[in-house]
Formats: structure tokens, sequence, C-alpha cells
């Protein structure tokens, strides 16, 4: 809810600025677009309203955008809790290796806020919605109560109007005493509704220009443009130059009705067009209608309408080649936008890996007795992938520490340290466990989970250098965005369980071509266990928010003759911890028979 009220409000901001964009790019192009191009346009502002809403689309910024543009929600003034706790098994406490220490993340800006702002978003669009309903609800009582077309004339006039738009549906034509505008209503059996005093003052041309002009309508598929319209006026219904977009996009679409019917008539014919809005402007009010397209509008309207008839020229060949050209210019420029406001949900989760479905196994939920969480192994020999909670395993989260594993093998990399030189004098500062307030080896930073000498190795790399790793390696959503001491602790750089295994195993292979004695280092700063040819490789990483566990990692692989198996779990909620993820990982990998210590 909190990520994507902060995308939605950061994309609103932006669409006032695409808005403001559109618009002047519209009046640059006013005498370039003819009547209908200049409509089509609104269609670009209308599929950019809806980006923020659609997942997965291919083009977006790496990383998470929004961290750029809005203030942090987190600010990293830390105070520390263990991570071994009441949650963690007593047989894996005993295991000497399991030092789960980790910093509590202040979060700066409740998460009440963004509920409470959804909440009042929810109530503007149930509001909408039931406006929208409400008149829906009149509609129908208005077509229950209108009567098919029976005046002779008036039925052989709109046969004429149907052939001379070569329009083969049979659209029924209604009449009705309460309507003052005549509409056209429906997307699946749509129908054109008459008021009764224009056919019971029946003038043959007043009525072809009305025909005409709803027949276009259908022509042009208007009745499902208002729906979409409709929808974006809901969904945006606080965004006040929306608002107004959706009011000149009306505007524009009976203008382009205008302009239609006029492409059918000769000059002479023009101002009896315009003489027909304007003695029906007399009679009409705005129709009540979201759901229709009609002829009649307000006074204000009729008058733009009617200085845009007296102006209309049909335009050449040559005209409509630079109409053309203006709105692919236009579209063009607009598109710019696209990363911008795409959503990040398909940041937030990785694809599953091509056989990764048929290991998913339900079996074993018992062992998350009162976590959410999931659980990926992968089992290379074989070939073979096991995923508990799909779904979960798919989500990207914090990391937290167990990225510690990677950001060590990009300081080799760089020469920040290296295999035999990787000592760090404890800086002038006091740490709130024992294990911190010492110096450091990658060895002992990696056992005792050492915040600070992973901090020290970041900003020696910089964070150039660090996002340059990030993407040659693929790891996760490569967001690099918050602050480089805390960006992989509850900040923007997030991964998947899946994810975890799959750069484990590149890791194992080193297929991304490092410095085989860097892999070698890292492997042996992870190995928590090994005995009888058969060890233990992992990293557990806790985050926590305001004091409170809320993210749980295990991640690693067992090696036993040269056959790995590679193995992530996660746990996400109240209580949820890397010790916890722990227990129930060597919990599972015993009873598969994959890995048990003796000495637990």
């Amino acid at each position: 809810m909190e990520r994507f009220m902060i995308h939605f409000l950061f994309c609103s901001l932006l669409l006032c600025g695409i808005i403001g964009i559109f618009f002047f790019l519209r009046t640059v192009f006013k005498t370039l677009l003819v009547g209908r191009m200049r409509y089509h346009l609104w269609l670009v502002l209308l599929i950019l309203s809806a980006i923020p809403f659609l997942p997965g689309l291919p083009f977006k910024f790496s990383g998470n955008i929004l961290w750029s543009f809005l203030p942090s929600n987190h600010s990293f003034s830390f105070h520390a809790v263990s991570g071994t706790g009441q949650n963690m098994q007593p047989y894996v406490a005993a295991a000497g290796w399991m030092n789960d220490f980790t910093e509590s993340v202040t979060q700066r800006t409740p998460s009440s806020l963004w509920g409470f702002l959804f909440a009042v978003w929810i109530a503007g669009v149930l509001f909408m919605g039931i406006f929208l309903i409400r008149s829906a609800l009149r509609l129908h009582a208005l077509k229950n109560a209108s009567l098919p077309l029976q005046h002779e004339k008036a039925k052989a006039l709109y046969q004429s109007c149907l052939e001379e738009l070569h329009i083969r549906r049979k659209i029924p034509v209604y009449s009705n005493a309460f309507l003052k505008s005549p509409v056209m209503a429906g997307v699946i059996r749509p129908g054109i509704y008459l008021p009764i005093h224009l056919i019971s003052d029946y003038q043959e041309k007043d009525l072809r220009y009305i025909l005409l002009h709803e027949l276009f309508h259908y022509r042009h598929r208007d009745s499902l443009i208002g729906h979409l319209m409709n929808l974006a006026g809901m969904v945006y219904w606080f965004h006040p130059l929306m608002r107004l977009s959706l009011h000149t996009m009306r505007e524009d679409r009976e203008i382009a009705c205008d302009a239609s019917v006029l492409s059918l008539l000769d000059e002479t014919s023009y101002a009896e067009y315009g003489q027909t809005l304007i003695r029906f402007a007399r009679k009409t009010s705005l129709h009540p209608f979201p759901f229709t397209a009609g002829l009649g509008e307000n006074k204000k309207q009729i008058r733009k309408r009617i200085l845009c008839i007296a102006s209309y020229q049909k335009p050449t060949p040559c005209r409509r080649f630079k109409s053309g050209c203006a709105f692919f210019l236009i579209c063009l420029l607009l598109s710019a936008s696209v990363p911008f406001l795409s959503s990040d949900a398909a940041a937030e989760n990785a694809a599953l890996p091509e056989n990764g479905a048929s290991g998913t196994s339900s079996s074993l939920s018992a062992y998350f007795q009162g976590y959410e969480g999931c659980f990926v192994l992968y089992d290379m020999e074989a070939d073979d992938w096991t995923i508990y909670n799909e779904s979960l395993a798919r989500s990207r989260v914090s990391p937290d520490s167990t990225y510690k594993i990677f950001d060590a093998l990009f300081a080799l990399e760089e020469g920040i340290i290296t295999p035999e030189h990787n000592f760090l004098p404890q800086p002038d500062e006091s740490y709130p466990f024992e294990e911190w307030n010492q110096d450091q080896t990658l060895q002992s930073a990696m056992t005792s989970s050492v915040n600070w000498y992973f901090q020290n190795l970041d900003h020696q790399m910089g964070a150039s250098v660090l996002r340059s790793y990030l993407h040659q390696i693929g790891y996760g959503n490569e967001s690099l965005q918050g602050d480089l001491s805390s960006y992989w602790m509850e900040s923007s750089l997030k991964i998947s369980p899946v994810e975890q295994v799959q750069l484990l195993v590149s890791f194992y292979y080193n297929d991304w071509n490092f410095d085989p004695s860097h892999i070698e280092t890292v492997k042996d700063a992870i190995c928590l266990s090994s005995s009888s040819g058969t060890a233990l490789y992992g990293k557990t990483g806790t985050g926590q928010i305001n004091g409170q566990n809320i993210n749980g990692w295990f991640v690693g692989f067992v090696e036993s003759s040269g056959h790995p198996v590679f193995f992530a779990s996660n746990l996400r909620g109240k209580d949820a911890a890397g010790s916890a993820a722990a227990s129930i990982t060597l919990s599972i990998l015993s009873d598969l028979g994959i890995y048990s210590d003796e000495s637990l």
C-alpha cells in the first residue's frame, strides 16, 4: 500500500507536467492538426494516465526512480537489535556460527499516513463510482421509457444516412419525451435516442445533420472512449488538470464529429449545420449521462463549436499529411514520459525459472507455522527446483545482510581488499555489539555481520562502481537510489528468493568470470560448517523497522562431493528474523536428507 501510494502520488504530480506540455504542444500545432487528429491526441493522454497501473512494462528505469525525487521514507539513525532472539531454535544457537546481528531502521513517515491517504483515495473512487452507477441507472430508466422510431419519413432519412456512411449494422433509433438532447449510448448494443420534439417538429435537414452527427459517434467508437474517460475521471478524481483535460476532450470529441459531418457537406451547407446547433442550443441543456455522446451541450460549448464550423476548411491531402506528421511527433515526445510513469510492480517480482513450476511444493507448509514465508531449493545435478509459496518466492524485498556476500566480492574485484589483506581497523565509534567493537577481517565481519565493515567497502568503491556491478550480475532490481550506507537495509535495493538462488548458482560457477581466488575467498567467509565431505555455506539477514523484525533471510548452498544444492528462505512480517529463517531451512534440509550436522 505504501509503495503504491508513493508511486501513484509521484505519477499524479508528473501528470501535471505532462498535461502542461500536452496543452502547449496542442496549441503550437493547432493549425496543423485537423479536427479528428486533435481529438485522437487525447487518447494518448488516456493511455499515459493508465500506465502507472500496468505491470510488466519492458520500458522502465533500472531501480526505483521514486527514491531520486521523493524524500526517503526511512531515516538511518540506527539502534541495535540482535537478530538472535526467542524465535531462534535452540539447536541453531548451539551451532556457534549464528550471529545474526542487525540494526533497526527508523521509519520517518508513519505507515498510518499512507494508509490514510489510500483510504481517502478509495473513498473518492467509490463516491465517483456511485455517481456513475446512479447515472447508469437513470440512463437505463430513460431507455426503458423510449419507443422505437415510428415516423416513416424520419426512418427513411435514417436509412439513407446509414448508407451514406457505409454502416451495415442496423442501429436502432428511439424517441423519448424526457430527453432534451439526442444521444448515442451503448457499446455492445448501441442505440440513438432522439427527443420527441425533434420528431414532432420534423425538419429534414436538421434531422439529417443530427443523425449524421450521432452516427459518426458510433463509427468512431466514442461510447467506448467515453467509458474510458469516465474510468480515468474516477481514478483521478482529485486531479484538477486531469479533470480539465477530460472536459476539453469531450469538447474536442464533439468538434471532431462536427468536422466529420462537414466533410460530407458542401460549403453552402456549413452555415445550415451551424444554425441547427444554434436552434438546438435554445432547447437543450447539457445531458447528465457520462456514458453517452451527444449533439447538445451548454451554450458556451455550442459557441465554441460554431466558431470552429465557421472557420472549417476541408483538409487537403497535403494538410492531412502534415497533420499526421504533427500527430506522430507529439506522440513521440509524450512517449518519453512512459518510463517515469510505468509501475514498478514488475520490478517487485522476478520471473520463475523455466522448470520452476514443475517443482513447486506445498508440502513444506508445516515448517512455516506462525510465519509468512517461502523456500526455494535448486539441485544443480538433477536440474530440479523445489519452490514453496511461489508468489512470495518471486516477490522482491530488501536483501539486508545477505547482500554482504556480493558486496565483499565487488570489493575484492576492485582491489579494495584482497584474499590475503582484508583487515580493516575499527572506526572511532562505539557500536552496540561487542563483536563489532574491534578490528575486522572479511571472515570475522561476515561471521558477525559487521555493518561498518561493508559500509566502509561501499564508500571506497563509490556508487557508480557498485551500480555497475549490480547491473553486471543482475542483482534484483539493481537499485542504488537509497543512501550509500544503507541501500541494502530496507531501502531501495530489492531481490527475490528465486533470484537469490540464481545468483548463488552464478557465484558458485563464476559465470561472471571474476578472479577465481575472489570467489574462493568469499566462499571461505560464508562457510558455516564442514565435516565428512559435506559443507554448508550461507548468510543470514534480518530487516527491522522501528525495532520490529519484518524480514528474515537465510541463503546459501550445501556442497557434498562436488554436488551443490542451493537454497534461499525468506520470512516476512512480525518477528521475521534471519535466525528463524535459518532454523526452518536447516529443518527442511535435514528432513530432505541434504544436510544434517551431527553436532546439532
